[in-house]
């Protein structure tokens, strides 16, 4: 499988921003893990989305845990609810390998609430250590130092819709805020919920603007039977500013 990724354009001492759906591959989260770090070498950083979209009351996520509830019943829901916690928190919603990289000896991630990254390798503690409540997906995030980093993203089996790397064009001068709320851990270990204003994310038209920018971009292939694409973080951001500009109102 390492030599695989070799072929398709997975380089030593790169960093890498995996997207992977495993389901119905017939790839295994650990193996396969392995085989990007061995590609990518002593050298190299590979990257993954440890978003928690369910720890806030304010997302799709926690609505849909909710629904249906009594109104006593969903507060007590929230009430109860976890505090974000970096080392432990999991994060389901992201996939096998996604949590394969979170759990594996010596992964780093970053302090967000709601939308970590977590990593592996050299540039890792670097690339991930500032992570402001107030930037799930900005320039002063993850994301944006993995732009800046020159890194590269490879997605496994899944299509533009969950390409992260789009979210960075919505940080513009002129972009709509909105409020979030989430739970985290306060200095004495207790559960504190703090609200904050960022960027509205809103991926429903990834797919339209993936559509147009794959073609020429994107190097596409195979690993196994699993469609890839490798495209570099830094021209996705920067067609999907274009494309934004063009077509979001």
């Amino acid at each position: 499988m390492a030599r695989e990724l070799t072929t398709l354009g997975v380089t030593p001492g790169a960093t890498l921003l995996v997207h992977a759906s495993l389901r119905g591959t017939g790839l295994d989260a650990v193996p396969l893990r392995e085989a990007l770090l061995t590609a990518l070498g002593e050298d190299g950083t590979l990257v993954v989305p440890a978003f928690t979209e369910e720890n806030s009351d304010t997302s799709a996520a926690h609505l849909a845990r909710v629904r249906g509830m009594t109104r006593r019943g969903a507060a007590a829901f929230r009430a109860a609810m976890p505090a974000f916690d970096a080392a432990s928190t999991p994060c389901p919603g992201m996939g096998r390998l996604a949590e394969s990289v979170r759990t594996a000896r010596g992964a780093v991630r970053s302090a967000h609430p709601q939308s970590s990254f977590a990593a592996l390798g050299r540039r890792a503690a670097e690339l991930l250590a500032r992570h402001p409540l107030d930037s799930h997906l900005g320039p002063g995030s993850p994301l944006g130092a993995l732009a800046d980093a020159g890194a590269r993203v490879l997605m496994i089996n899944v299509g533009f819709a969950a390409c992260t790397a789009f979210h960075l064009a919505e940080y513009r001068p002129d972009a709509p805020t909105r409020s979030y709320r989430c739970v985290v851990k306060a200095p004495d270990g207790k559960s504190r919920w703090v609200e904050y204003e960022d960027v509205v994310l809103d991926d429903s038209d990834f797919e339209k603007i993936g559509s147009s920018f794959g073609w020429g971009v994107a190097q596409t292939g195979q690993l196994g039977e699993t469609v890839t694409r490798l495209f570099p973080v830094k021209d996705a951001v920067a067609h999907a500013e274009c494309w934004m500009t063009e077509n979001r109102r």
